[in-house]
């Protein structure tokens, strides 16, 4: 199973659930950090992979790209091969969640013509607010480790500048982004015969969980269900941010609410 989402879209959150129904993610998973406390659970074969082939055709490692990736090269193409039958013969249940799996939907096509795909899908205003509340959280721990004065002038006085700065400069920025993994998403839908796919809303599970539950296992898979609301925890949830007014390019804007909504309309 392909756990398919753009980042801060809710994929960690569903991917620990997968995982606490009993669907292997991978043997190391990624751990936990400043913008993600519970962990990851991206595995890190495929985490690396990605990066190494971001990072090798000149690209943000991070996946922080709005165009399409380039098509893997041979190379490229057998080290992909190896992970997937290093997967294949230690389990017949098996998936995988990193959000950069998006860009590279062609080949995992090609090498996994029979995967099933839980694509999740966030609207743009959580995702963009997560994202630039995420860098801004990571730009001030430096405060936290300076005198008590610097602290005191920080929090006070220069913190919420900062942050109006951080949406003034990256709001349209990551917008393309989201706007580039949700369409990827979408004509990647385009290709698969309907029964290949499940389209959620991030937070679905919480409403829907035992239908989605059923789907998956309507796939052949065999796992224990597990009831979502013992994974969901609202207190984890960031504040979401008005970012429209930070977009000045008002096509963009409407492109990210055109596909949102064509999104939202095949969502469970």
């Amino acid at each position: 199973m392909i756990v398919a989402g753009m980042h801060r879209s809710g994929t960690s959150l569903i991917s620990h659930w997968l995982n606490s129904c009993g669907l292997n993610l991978g043997e190391t998973l990624l751990g936990p950090d400043i913008g993600n406390i519970e962990g990851h659970y991206e595995d890190v074969n495929f985490y690396c992979f990605h990066e190494y082939t971001l990072a090798a055709n000149n690209l943000s490692r991070f996946g922080f790209i709005s165009h399409p990736a380039p098509a893997l090269n041979h190379y490229q193409q057998e080290k992909l091969k190896s992970i997937i039958s290093f997967k294949n013969s230690t389990t017949t249940q098996w998936g995988w969640k990193d959000p950069r799996t998006c860009l590279f939907f062609a080949s995992y096509r090609q090498l996994l013509p029979d995967a099933f795909y839980l694509n999740v899908i966030r609207d743009y205003t959580s995702t963009v607010s997560s994202l630039i509340r995420r860098d801004f959280e990571h730009y001030s721990t430096k405060y936290l480790t300076r005198g008590w004065l610097q602290r005191f002038i920080w929090g006070n006085f220069k913190k919420a500048g900062r942050k109006r700065k951080f949406f003034r400069q990256l709001t349209a920025y990551y917008l393309r982004i989201w706007i580039a993994y949700n369409q990827e998403i979408l004509n990647n839908i385009e290709t698969l015969p309907d029964d290949k796919y499940l389209t959620i809303d991030y937070l679905g599970l919480v409403d829907h969980d035992k239908e989605i539950f059923a789907i998956i296992n309507d796939w052949g898979f065999d796992l224990k269900y597990c009831d979502f609301k013992s994974i969901f925890k609202s207190t984890l949830m960031t504040q979401v941010d008005d970012i429209d007014h930070f977009v000045k390019d008002d096509a963009l804007l409407q492109t990210a609410k055109a596909l949102e909504a064509k999104l939202k309309s095949i969502c469970i």
